[in-house]
């Protein structure tokens, strides 16, 4: 009796170093395919900042270019507010 006790616990512990093993291999497999999506991360990110570096001087011309619009528009704005002063100025000289 007392064998067949230690030959169950025996292959109970075996059984259960069995799972610990197929359980280690899982989740070893499972952080290789972290890594390898973690790699793949970086190497995306990588490439991205060297394109945005690229693509940096262009921002730059495009933000120059909207403050020189926005200037320009300003500019638009009074010469218009200013002609019709003028027109005015104008209409009421032709009316004496």
């Amino acid at each position: 009796m007392k064998v067949a006790l230690v030959k169950q616990a025996r292959k109970s512990v075996s059984e259960d170093y069995k799972l610990l093993e197929n359980m280690n291999k899982l989740t070893s497999l499972k952080y290789l395919e972290m890594k390898d999506i973690a790699i793949n991360i970086s190497r995306n990110l990588k490439d991205l900042n060297q394109k945005y570096a690229a693509l940096q001087p262009y921002l730059e011309q495009i933000n120059l270019i909207e403050e020189q619009v926005a200037a320009l528009e300003q500019a638009a704005y009074k010469l218009d507010a200013y002609s019709k002063k003028l027109e005015a100025k104008y209409k009421k000289l032709e009316k004496r």
